[in-house]
């Protein structure tokens, strides 16, 4: 079936579900699954470092520390797993490494917890959706 997954995470609920949904997947299977874990982190914009003095190295300690649940959640299960975090648009930066390294399944949460996406549920896994070669799971 599945011979290399996908896992798109930022620690939010749907993120963690949809952790939980590559974990029966890789249990059920009967041969193993290479599982790549990303996370997407937004570019800091110069006028952010400014006005909020936010620095480059803590938007990465934060995705880092965000993601954690997920990985407790795979580390538990004994799932074996690579770990990238990527700066840039989340929606095409996801779609694109799924794409460029021919992935077989995308698995994403329906909505994370950046701004953005509270306003528009979905903006990232529908982004996915409509640029991903391979099929993408989206858990909510």
């Amino acid at each position: 079936m599945y011979q290399k997954i996908l896992l798109a995470v930022d620690g939010s609920e749907n993120s963690i579900r949809a952790t939980e949904e590559v974990i029966k997947i890789c249990q059920e299977s009967n041969h193993p699954i290479q599982l790549e874990v990303v996370n997407a982190l937004q570019e800091v914009r110069n006028s952010e470092i400014v006005l909020q003095q936010v620095k480059p190295d803590d938007v990465r300690r934060d995705g880092e520390l965000r993601i954690q649940p997920n990985e407790e959640k795979l580390r538990n299960a004994n799932i074996p797993y690579t770990r990238t975090i990527e700066r840039g648009d989340a929606g095409k930066m996801i779609a694109n490494k799924a794409n460029n390294d021919a992935f077989d399944l995308v698995v994403i949460g329906t909505r994370g917890l950046n701004g953005f996406q509270k306003l528009v549920v979905g903006s990232v896994s529908t982004e996915v959706i409509k640029r991903a070669n391979c099929p993408v799971l989206v858990v909510k």
